[in-house]
């Protein structure tokens, strides 16, 4: 089918990267991508063409618009045209490469070779329609909070496929899987994925196979808390949640009755100015957030249960 999809390209700053990612993300965009040539930096993002209509796309200008003026910066360019369908799905993948995360992640896009040295824990990723690449600050604070939050379960036991603690994990608004892959790579037992999106399902299932992950570890699930509420038999250990502030805000209610008192969680997704809101729900419902680490505008909230 011709003609049915959008890419917007976007000049712009530097460093209004992430706040366009995040823009675009929130707008609809099905991929992401950043390139520089020469002197200037372009965002791009791709979207179904019933999506938009030219009225939405000079809104989305002046909200890109208004973002900038917010942070002293100069107004970002917005251009958009139509594109085949065979077209999209591979225009954004030329600009991703592998990338280290943290200390002990490399993030290897499916259709890149590995690399020869495998000195790091390797997620191989095709995040296909779904959020998280690994290229996102909020992405990059969860894999790093889990890093954090797993590293006492000894390498040892990881490469002999031995759990030394039975750590179940749930991963809410999983997105490509990207961090419910991370998490059983640091040591996990078993993760439970979730997501509203059964486009983001099929991509954690996807990448599930690319990772030779057995499905009884990595249980995909399309739906929200209440059925995960159905599907354990005990409370977690962990949460892992990186979707838009106000969704966390919404589901903390439901996401405290699924835990108990030892339980952990990361919560990310979350621009610094809406640290405070978030904070204030999870208290309300018996947590304490004990560290916030930020990456430029983003934030990620490690908390525990009280």
């Amino acid at each position: 089918m011709a003609n049915t999809w959008w890419e917007l390209k976007i000049l712009c700053e530097p460093d209004l990267e992430d706040s366009i990612f995040w823009r675009l993300e929130d707008f609809g965009c099905r991929g992401t991508a950043s390139e520089t040539k020469g002197n200037s930096f372009f965002v791009k993002g791709y979207l179904p063409r019933f999506q938009a209509q030219l009225l939405d796309l000079a809104a989305l200008s002046l909200r890109l618009r208004q973002d900038a003026l917010c942070v002293g910066r100069l107004s970002p360019a917005l251009h958009w045209h139509l594109i085949d369908e065979e077209d999209w799905s591979s225009s954004w993948k030329q600009y991703w490469q592998p990338q280290e995360v943290g200390d002990r992640f490399l993030i290897n896009p499916a259709w890149l070779p590995l690399p020869e040295s495998l000195e790091r824990l390797v997620i191989r990723l095709d995040p296909g329609v779904a959020f998280g690449t690994g290229t996102h600050a909020t992405t990059q604070l969860c894999l790093e909070s889990l890093e954090m939050r797993l590293s006492q379960v000894p390498q040892s036991f990881v490469d002999r496929g031995e759990k030394p603690e039975r750590l179940v994990i749930a991963d809410i608004g999983c997105g490509s899987g990207i961090l419910s892959i991370g998490a059983l790579l640091l040591g996990a037992e078993k993760v439970y994925a979730i997501d509203t999106d059964p486009l983001a399902v099929q991509s954690t299932c996807s990448n599930r196979a690319l990772n030779d992950i057995n499905p009884e570890r990595l249980v995909a699930i399309e739906g929200s808390v209440e059925i995960l509420q159905q599907l354990i038999d005990k409370p977690v250990d962990g949460i892992v949640c990186n979707i838009l502030a106000d969704v966390i805000i919404e589901l903390v209610p439901e996401m405290s009755a699924i835990v108990k008192l030892t339980t952990w969680a990361i919560f990310s997704g979350i621009l610094l100015e809406q640290s405070k809101a978030v904070a204030d729900a999870l208290e309300q419902n018996g947590w304490v957030v004990a560290t916030l680490w930020k990456r430029k505008e983003w934030c990620c909230l490690n908390a525990r249960r009280s």
